[in-house]
């Protein structure tokens, strides 16, 4: 049995009353309902289901088997989820062995081997140049590699934080500028238009696959119509998978800094709840809809949208 969501709690359903834009009508006052509404509003753009089969959306199935736990990447996994894909507002089921998401890929020999047997066609490295270069890729054989730096910044690092808190908030800085910052906007709308024209399997990832390639996957599942609290709860999961290294790193922090700082940079470890709610918070406060967002902000056309959504629901 896959780790899923039996080992995570289940979300907290809360939703601060922050103001809705003039431009947002009234029947949406709350995240809970602008976050259905982006996710349904996808349904109605008037582009047919026929279009996108003609975009290649058609030719990958649901006949999957168990995603494989790597060792050696542990929190690789499909954005569809595990078992049967993750259902939809809809009445659809999310399409399992189209997309997958990753941390940095540190294949062993086994888990190159393992990974090959899933046909990823393309690979989409997600880290600034300096964490590259501190740990590259090793990339299973026939697979194409593309590096797209969302950040904008020529390396990744934290700034001095006073309490956990402080790190906390900084994350959630973090999710604010995937919607606001120009260089995040533009890579982000490159990386979905090329996973809407990609032929076969496709992977994302960043360093920890949490944060960049954890919003990646939180998009395609709102383009996918999958409900918000499936999409919370698979996005909290990157605490189950990297469990593990969560705490081994833990460890390191108190060996070299001490109980005090370790606390304080724990946030920084895993993903709260919080961090991707502030991403969301952001869309809503710049956009009005997710849709407004993938099509003003990260220049999506409709149809990419529905190619993508052809291929993420069967």
């Amino acid at each position: 049995m896959s780790a899923t969501a039996k080992t995570c709690p289940a979300p907290r359903r809360h939703f601060a009353r922050t103001a809705v834009p003039a431009h947002v009508p009234a029947a949406c006052p709350s995240r809970r309902t602008f976050l259905k509404r982006s996710a349904s509003v996808l349904l109605v753009s008037g582009v047919s289901s026929s279009l996108l089969s003609a975009c290649g959306g058609g030719n990958l199935d649901n006949e999957q088997g168990q995603t494989p736990r790597l060792a050696s990447v542990d929190n690789f996994r499909d954005v569809a989820g595990a078992a049967a894909g993750y259902p939809t507002v809809d009445g659809k089921t999310m399409r399992r062995g189209a997309f997958f998401r990753a941390n940095v890929l540190a294949l062993s020999v086994a888990d190159q081997m393992e990974i090959e047997r899933l046909g990823i066609a393309g690979i989409y490295d997600l880290r600034t140049p300096g964490e590259i270069e501190r740990t590259a890729d090793i990339l299973p054989r026939g697979s194409v590699s593309q590096t797209l730096n969302v950040l904008g910044v020529r390396d990744f690092v934290a700034p001095a934080l006073n309490s956990a808190a402080d790190a906390a908030a900084f994350m959630e800085s973090q999710a604010r500028g995937y919607v606001t910052g120009g260089a995040q906007r533009a890579n982000f709308g490159a990386l979905l238009r090329d996973l809407a024209d990609g032929a076969g399997a496709q992977l994302f990832h960043s360093n920890a696959g949490k944060d960049r390639a954890g919003w990646v996957a939180a998009l395609l599942q709102s383009i996918a119509n999958v409900p918000l609290d499936v999409i919370m709860q698979d996005y909290l999961l990157s605490n189950v998978y990297r469990a593990q290294a969560i705490r081994s790193q833990k460890e390191t922090l108190r060996a070299q800094d001490g109980d005090a700082l370790a606390a304080i940079q724990e946030p920084l470890l895993g993903v709260q709840e919080s961090f991707l709610q502030a991403g969301f918070d952001q869309v809503q406060a710049s956009y009005g809809t997710m849709t407004r967002y993938l099509t003003e902000g990260l220049g999506v056309s409709e149809s990419a949208i529905e190619s993508l959504r052809s291929r993420l629901v069967i």
